[in-house]
């Protein structure tokens, strides 16, 4: 009994501790929000250097080329910095939910370059009304199973890779994908379980094939 108690109070320990630093993140990043409306210059090269990497990330698996991604990420902090000076960030509730709509315009625009085809990162073709299950948020969520997203993301639908980099590889909370995304949460929750699914089918194909 006291083994399992000593292990409850280290994992509230350790859910206690990213839950604040989860809040001193949401204060840093309202405070930087606040200082780029006043288009200070200074806080655009502090938010660059803190999200960059997880820009760059994020484009990176999506289209699946480093040096297109590294131009890209570029591109989507130039226009973050257009969107500063024509003073339009209204749009956005948060600093990251803004970066991450500006990534996914300028993804969109790339494929669009490439291609006379519509592009959307939104799958029409399967409207959202199911609940997914709690427990699917939870199924990736060691290093192992981040191994096998990095292998099999290429193979899965835009879609479907965009909210798997987003939740479980750059640890966005439902409510900031949803605001990415401009869906609901409920909805949210609805496409990570299609697209662990769909992850999960890949990764039995090739369990069968070895």
């Amino acid at each position: 009994m006291q083994v399992v108690r000593g292990g409850v109070e280290i994992s509230r320990y350790f859910l206690l501790k990213k839950m604040s630093a989860n809040i001193v993140k949401k204060f840093q990043d309202k405070k930087a929000f606040d200082r780029l409306k006043k288009r200070d210059k200074e806080a655009f090269t502090e938010v660059y250097d803190e999200n960059v990497s997880d820009i760059y990330r994020f484009v990176y698996y999506i289209i699946g080329s480093a040096e297109e991604a590294k131009d890209l990420t570029s591109v989507v902090f130039l226009n973050t910095w257009n969107h500063i000076q024509n003073n339009t960030l209204e749009d956005a509730k948060t600093l990251r939910a803004l970066l991450y709509k500006v990534a996914r315009n300028v993804i969109i625009d790339h494929y669009r370059d490439r291609s006379s085809k519509t592009v959307s990162l939104d799958d029409e073709r399967n409207p959202i009304d199911i609940a997914a299950d709690n427990e699917e948020e939870s199924r990736l969520d060691n290093a192992q199973d981040l191994e096998l997203i990095r292998k099999k993301l290429p193979l899965l639908k835009v879609e479907y890779r965009e909210i798997i980099i987003m939740r479980f590889i750059n640890d966005l909370t439902l409510e900031e994908i949803a605001d990415i995304t401009q869906k609901s949460r409920g909805n949210v929750r609805v496409i990570i379980h299609r697209a662990l699914t769909a992850l999960k089918e890949l990764i039995e194909e090739e369990k069968k094939e070895n």
